[in-house]
């Protein structure tokens, strides 16, 4: 899989997870993957793109929470 940020990949690792037991694991690497990414990010004015990929994977996170999007 091709993803611009490395932050992704445990986002995208979490998305594809089939079995229930592991979804919750996942979504919170995928998210201290992202909170992390944004620290690193606080004083770089320059990364607006990234930002707004960071919130859309934040809300990618919560959907699937929310929706309770787990197969049992």
């Amino acid at each position: 899989m091709n993803l611009k940020y490395q932050w992704q990949e445990p986002l995208a690792a979490a998305i594809i997870e089939f079995y229930s037991q592991h979804l919750d694991r996942k979504l919170e690497e995928a998210e201290e993957a992202i909170h992390a990414r944004f620290q690193e990010l606080e004083n770089n004015e320059n990364a607006t793109d990234e930002r707004r990929a960071l919130h859309d994977g934040l809300s990618l996170i919560r959907s699937v929470r929310k929706e309770g999007l787990k197969v049992n």
